[in-house]
């Protein structure tokens, strides 16, 4: 995997942890749950996160298979 590649991997981690940090103290300490479209955003985060691994798999498959 590319150095470019994990570190926008452990960016988009970090990113998702913090945000999730961020709700589960809301729910935690205040029984605030998130807005639907947080949870949409954070869900369309993951899907990006993904997409960027499967992508560095299907890279590496190809390479293996060659």
């Amino acid at each position: 995997m590319s150095q470019t590649k994990r570190e926008q991997i452990t960016t988009h981690i970090r990113y998702l942890r913090q945000e999730l940090r961020e709700m589960h103290l809301s729910i935690i300490e205040d029984d605030f749950y998130p807005e639907p479209s947080e949870i949409r955003g954070i869900m369309a985060q993951m899907e990006a996160l993904l997409e960027l691994v499967e992508g560095n798999t299907k890279i590496q498959t190809n390479s293996e298979a060659a």
